[in-house]
């Protein structure tokens, strides 16, 4: 098989495993679209990283475990893998349709302007809001304008707190987004969490997270970036790019919650078929305009196959074992688990800073930590997952986000983790992991 056909039956395995998390609810479909997930994962190991190989080895060594031990927990384990593949998938089709977009041009170019803290909150909230439906897509904009203010003026405090602002902004996102793989994992895993709950708290975390950041940067010059260029200064031509997007960021988080909450989905079922609903309304408008259309290659999600359908085929069989180990009657000291939540955020960032993803960590800690949390402190170990996962994601150096700002603008993601935000990262640790433990000690009436 040559490369070019290799890559064309990876992709279309991929969409084979889409179609099958969105059937998912069809008897049977589940196991199909895991064992899609599982060719097209072998068919890309030359393109896997370390860390998926390693992750994908354990997958396999915990399926041969349960095929002895606990057979009956494989279709679950099956279906959990084919939904939250389904969901990244999606994710990336909206990312890849909304990324060619020429409102994201002018909105990318507004956040630039400003005086120093102006143009700092603006890249760091501007980078969160655009983070909900472009992904990574979102650090690849932001990151190039950088890279554009870097060759007309040279590395400068500038363009290294735009750098900043950039992976503050991407790591809210895990923290308050509805819409993101942290929130639909953390509900999945603590099923007696309610989303909204969750959002309720990690919002309010979220902002106060992004304006902390504005401490910890570097003084500049307040002249304004030169890269930026002609906008209408007021008026509804200014705006008009910020509301079609938050128009369709909304339509997708109201589409969510109505199936979640009215008729009943699981929340990673809603978030994907929200998306993709949006995906196909999105096709269909470029169809009418005239515009080809032309799905993306998924042949490149090899490593994200792994990292987040693994993770969730795993997290299932872990508390299914941990269910039985423990026994159905476990639990820990009432202090211990105030200790727990304080402790959970810091065992992300650890995980992050010797190169764990942090959808391996958030599969180990629900699976092993939702089945014996009490059920009434729910959200104080929400809080905990949430928070510890969006500080990972902003202050580590293996994170996707750093290693694409790295590339894209030169940036060393080591210097970025270790130097710009290590010592905010400390903070934000301490105050999220005493919000979590304090929500857990006064909901579980320890």
């Amino acid at each position: 098989m040559n490369r070019v056909s290799l890559l064309g039956t990876r992709s279309g395995l991929a969409y084979g495993a889409l179609g099958a998390g969105i059937l998912s609810f069809l008897p049977g479909v589940g196991e199909v679209g895991a064992v899609l997930v599982f060719a097209a994962i072998l068919l890309g190991w030359r393109d896997l990283r370390l860390v998926s190989r390693m992750l994908f080895g354990l997958v396999l060594l915990t399926l041969g475990l349960a095929a002895v031990a606990e057979p009956s927990a494989l279709p679950a384990a099956a279906a959990s893998m084919t939904r939250l593949t389904a969901l990244i998938l999606t994710v990336m089709l909206l990312s890849s349709m909304l990324g060619t977009s020429a409102d994201l041009g002018a909105i990318s170019r507004q956040l630039f302007a400003g005086s120093p803290m102006a143009r700092y909150y603006s890249v760091a909230f501007g980078t969160g809001f655009l983070s909900m439906p472009l992904n990574f897509g979102s650090v690849g904009v932001m990151a190039t304008m950088i890279r554009g203010e870097m060759d007309d003026r040279g590395d400068s405090a500038t363009t290294r707190n735009a750098s900043r602002g950039v992976l503050r902004g991407f790591g809210a996102s895990p923290i308050f987004s509805p819409l993101s793989i942290s929130i639909v994992l953390t509900i999945t895993f603590v099923p007696a969490l309610k989303s909204w709950e969750l959002i309720a708290v990690s919002l309010p975390l979220a902002v106060v997270y992004l304006l902390v950041g504005g401490m910890f940067r570097e003084p500049e010059q307040s002249e304004p970036s030169t890269n930026v260029l002609t906008e209408p200064v007021s008026g509804l031509p200014r705006y008009a790019p910020w509301l079609r997007f938050a128009s369709i960021i909304g339509a997708i988080c109201v589409a969510t919650f109505s199936l979640s909450g009215l008729f009943g989905l699981s929340y990673s079922r809603s978030v994907t078929l929200s998306c993709f609903g949006a995906v196909l309304v999105g096709l269909g408008y470029r169809k009418l305009k005239g515009a080809e259309v032309q799905l993306p290659s998924m042949a490149p999600m090899s490593n994200e196959l792994v990292i987040v359908g693994g993770s969730a085929f795993l997290g299932t069989l872990i508390s299914t074992f941990a269910a039985q180990w423990l026994g159905t009657g476990f639990s820990l000291p009432d202090w211990a688990y105030p200790v727990a939540a304080f402790s959970v955020p810091w065992v992300f960032f650890l995980g992050g800073m010797i190169g764990f993803n942090p959808i391996v960590t958030g599969t180990l800690t629900g699976g092993i930590l939702g089945p014996i949390w009490p059920v009434g402190a729910v959200l104080g170990l929400g809080t905990a997952m949430v928070a510890g996962w969006g500080l990972t994601t902003a202050g580590t150096p293996y994170s996707a986000n750093s290693l694409l700002l790295e590339r894209l603008t030169g940036y060393s993601a080591q210097e970025a983790a270790l130097r710009w935000n290590m010592l905010m990262s400390v903070c934000c640790l301490l105050v999220s992991g005493a919000l979590a433990g304090t929500i857990t000690l006064l909901l579980s009436g320890t």
